[in-house]
């Protein structure tokens, strides 16, 4: 992940790419973003934060996280995706009951009287949830105080625009031109 800072304060511009990028390793997105451009002006106060992302995220499924093969009686499911396996074994649980959901070690498992091809198309995770977690990265590596943000979003790039004052018509060009610069839309 490569990251740009642009800022009033040389120190501070350090500890932001630090936290952002600690943030987001944290939460296992680091993963997901291709590039990051963080624009500090706490003199303004103005933060822009614009990420691409390496591809938009899409919605996965078990067969796209875990091998699964019918055998007798049900379906054998090995994670090979660690990441996705709370989410894996929520589902079944709630599509299969808990009973019928055996885990026989940490990325294997049986699930009784389930067919491969339901379970197969089984969506685990949405493109909207990583989304929904970067966002949430983002505001929690702003400063505190920030109370007017403007979230401009498109295909792959993110962009939130930020003050603890009015957000005013120059503070949004400026980050629609970020955004832009990311490989946004001008029209968001």
């Amino acid at each position: 992940m490569e990251i740009e800072v642009y800022g009033d304060e040389e120190y501070g511009n350090g500890i932001y790419t630090k936290l952002f990028d600690e943030i987001m390793s944290d939460l296992n997105k680091a993963y997901l973003i291709d590039r990051v451009k963080l624009v500090l002006k706490p003199s303004t106060p103005l933060f822009v934060f614009s990420i691409v992302l390496k591809a938009e995220p899409g919605s996965k499924t078990i067969a796209d996280v875990a091998n699964v093969r019918e055998e007798a009686g049900g379906v054998h499911v090995t994670i090979t995706q660690e990441r996705y396996a709370p989410d894996i074994l929520s589902a079944l649980w709630a599509r299969y009951g808990r009973g019928n959901v055996v885990q026989q070690t940490r990325f294997d498992l049986d699930v009784t009287n389930a067919k491969l091809g339901e379970m197969s198309e089984m969506v685990v995770s949405s493109g909207e949830e990583d989304k929904k977690e970067i966002m949430g990265a983002i505001w929690r590596t702003m400063p505190e105080g920030i109370k007017n943000r403007r979230t401009l979003m498109d295909g792959n790039t993110i962009t939130v625009v930020a003050t603890e004052e009015i957000l005013t018509k120059e503070m949004l060009d400026e980050g629609r031109q970020v955004h832009v610069s990311m490989g946004g839309s001008a029209d968001v």
